[in-house]
C-alpha cells in the first residue's frame, strides 16, 4: 500500500502523524512511505531520518495526497486538503482525528468526496475504552490546567492568584466536570499543584474509582447535575470542561448564566471545543490567539492543545495508533474492521457513506451500517 504523511497545516500545530521508526516498520512489510518535507521536523524528526528509514520525503502536500492509497493525519483535513479529498475519493482512505459532530460541515464534504474517513476518536474497545483518544485526552487535561494556572496570572488581566494559594491565604478553587481521562488527568494535577478541586461527573462510578486511586485530601466529588453545576461554577476561579460523548456533539453543561455568576478574572478553559464545546459561550481558538472574553471571563477554547508540546504529543499517539495503521495497510480497511470490531467503530464514513450512527445522529445526515456496505 501506498501511505502519504503531510504536514499538518492547522495553525500551530507541530504533531506529525507517523515517526521514522513506523516509517521503518511499513516499509520492511513492504509498503510505500511518502512523507511531505519538515512534516516531522518539530516534532524532533528530521526529514533525514525518515528518508534513512525508507521512506520518500518529497517537496510537496500534493505528492502525498495524489497517490496514497491512504493518507494519515493528526488533525482533520482543512483548506486545501478538502480539495485532495475531491480529487482522490473512493480511491482515498484518510486516518485521523475528525471529531464530525463539532464539524457537520466536513462530514458533509467527505461524504460528497466519497472517501473513507476513520476518526481516532471514535475507536472504542469492547470494554468502552478509547485507546486513540486516552493519550492525547490524558496531555490535553494536563495542559488545561497549566493554561489555566497562567491565566490566573495578573499579567493577562485576571485574578491575579496562584493555584496553591499560599500560608493563610486560600487555594484556588478549580472545578472539572467530566470524570473521563482528560478529567481526571485534569483534577490530579490541579490537586498536585495545591488547588482546591472539585471534580464532577454524572454518574459516581468513576468518582468512586478516582477517589480510590488517589489522595482526595483537596478533592470534593459531586454529581454533575445542573444545579450543582451552577453552584460550583459561581464559586470557581477555574472551570475546566472536560465533557465528551463519542461521536455526538458535547452538551452545554455550562450555560451563559452561570457565566454571569463568576467573578471578574475567572478562567474557563474547554477541552471539549474539538467535540462543539461543553461551555455554551466557547468557540475554538487557536495556539496563537488562544483567548477571548465574555462577561469578563476568560476562555481558553483551543481545539488542539497537545500540538503545543509536539515531541511528547507525537511519541504518545503513533504508539497507539500504529497498529491500526499496519492493520489498514496490509488487508484495506474493510477487511481490517471486519476483523477488529475496535478498528470498525472507528469508520465514519466509508466510500461516501455515512456508517457511524452517533456522528450520523449528531450531524443529522443519513447513515448506513458499515456490515451491510460492498468490500
Amino acid at each position: 500500500m501506498d501511505i502519504g504523511i503531510p504536514r499538518e497545516i492547522k495553525t500551530a500545530e507541530f504533531r506529525v502523524a507517523l515517526t521514522p521508526d513506523g516509517a521503518a516498520q511499513l516499509t520492511v512489510a513492504g509498503h510505500n512511505v511518502v512523507v511531505e518535507a519538515s512534516a516531522g521536523l518539530a516534532s524532533g524528526f528530521p526529514d533525514d531520518a525518515y528518508a534513512t528509514a525508507g521512506a520518500q520525503v518529497v517537496k510537496t502536500a500534493h505528492e502525498v495526497w495524489e497517490t496514497a492509497d491512504l493518507v494519515v493525519k493528526v488533525k482533520e483535513p482543512i483548506g486545501v486538503e478538502l480539495g485532495y479529498l475531491d480529487q482522490r475519493g473512493a480511491s482515498l482512505t484518510l486516518f485521523t482525528y475528525l471529531h464530525l459532530a463539532g464539524i457537520p460541515g466536513l462530514a458533509e464534504r467527505l461524504c460528497s468526496a466519497g472517501v473513507t474517513a476513520v476518526a481516532y476518536e471514535t475507536i472504542e474497545t469492547d470494554s468502552g475504552e478509547f485507546p486513540l483518544l486516552a493519550p492525547m485526552s490524558e496531555i490535553a487535561g494536563k495542559l488545561a490546567v497549566h493554561a489555566g494556572a497562567d491565566y490566573l496570572r495578573h499579567p493577562f488581566g485576571t485574578k491575579g492568584i496562584l493555584l496553591s494559594g499560599g500560608p493563610g491565604i486560600p487555594a484556588a478553587n478549580v472545578t472539572v466536570i467530566g470524570a473521563g481521562v482528560v478529567g481526571q488527568n485534569a483534577a490530579r494535577l490541579a490537586m498536585a499543584m495545591g488547588a482546591s478541586v472539585t471534580l464532577m461527573n454524572r454518574s459516581p462510578g468513576k468518582l468512586r474509582q478516582f477517589m480510590s486511586a488517589n489522595n482526595p485530601g483537596s478533592l470534593t466529588t459531586v454529581i454533575a447535575s445542573a444545579d450543582n453545576i451552577a453552584t460550583s461554577v459561581e464559586t470557581s476561579d477555574l472551570v475546566i470542561g472536560a465533557v465528551y460523548v463519542a461521536g455526538t456533539r458535547a452538551k452545554h453543561v455550562v450555560t451563559q448564566d452561570m457565566i454571569t455568576t463568576m467573578g471578574a478574572g475567572s478562567v474557563i478553559v474547554d477541552v471539549s471545543i474539538d467535540q462543539g464545546g461543553c461551555v455554551e459561550t466557547s468557540h475554538p481558538t487557536t495556539h496563537e490567539d488562544p483567548v477571548f472574553i465574555v462577561d469578563d471571563v476568560i476562555h481558553y477554547c483551543v481545539a488542539n492543545m497537545p500540538g503545543s508540546v509536539p515531541r511528547t504529543a507525537t511519541l504518545a499517539l503513533t504508539n497507539e495508533t500504529f497498529p491500526y495503521v499496519m492493520a489498514i495497510a496490509a488487508s484495506g480497511i474493510m477487511k481490517a474492521a471486519r476483523l477488529n470490531s475496535t478498528l470498525a467503530k472507528g469508520v465514519n464514513v466509508y466510500r461516501g457513506d455515512l456508517v457511524n450512527k452517533a456522528v450520523a445522529g449528531a450531524t443529522g445526515l443519513p447513515y448506513r451500517a458499515l456490515n451491510n456496505m460492498p468490500a
